[in-house]
């Protein structure tokens, strides 16, 4: 039987890239991290460019630091709540039609599964450039976030991952 090391002790890891805000691949990240958390696995999620949207407080409408950036957020609400679908949208229409089928078959929403995932351990990250890019400040996010990363600190986490997922 071979020898056991430290590395075959330690609890398996996933990390996550959420890079956009799209209802279809908001959901798939949050239900794979939720799941992962919930099966034993220690689950980072980091989100950057669109993605960090998810992270904003729901009743927050515009935010920036120059016209520049408070008119991307107009463009782009941030918040579980505001979440489009990426395809068929049709105007608010597809994006309706799905939550209804969500919620007949059970399907947490994203906002539910962003409570699960902080209840479960799942560490968020938001990305410090995105950040900054959007003038954006952790006044604008929910609660319960772990300090801003840079890519290079993701990647040295995602190195240490045994499993890692671009969605």
């Amino acid at each position: 039987m071979p020898e056991m090391n430290g590395d075959d002790e330690r609890q398996k890891r996933m990390s996550i890239v959420c890079w956009s805000n799209d209802l279809d691949r908001v959901w798939p990240v949050m239900i794979l991290a939720t799941t992962g958390a919930a099966s034993g696995l220690d689950v980072n999620i980091f989100f950057t460019f669109w993605g960090l949207r998810v992270l904003q407080r729901n009743e927050k409408r515009t935010t920036g630091q120059n016209w520049k950036q408070r008119g991307e957020s107009v463009m782009d609400r941030g918040g579980t709540d505001h979440l489009k679908l990426s395809k068929m949208h049709m105007g608010g229409m597809g994006t309706a039609m799905i939550k209804s089928l969500a919620k007949e078959f059970k399907v947490a929403s994203p906002t539910e599964l962003l409570g699960m995932a902080s209840d479960l351990g799942v560490r968020l990250y938001p990305c410090q450039m995105t950040m900054e890019l959007y003038g954006l400040t952790k006044d604008d996010f929910i609660d319960n976030l772990e300090t801003p990363l840079g890519a290079a600190s993701f990647i040295e986490m995602a190195a240490e991952s045994d499993i890692n997922l671009f969605i």
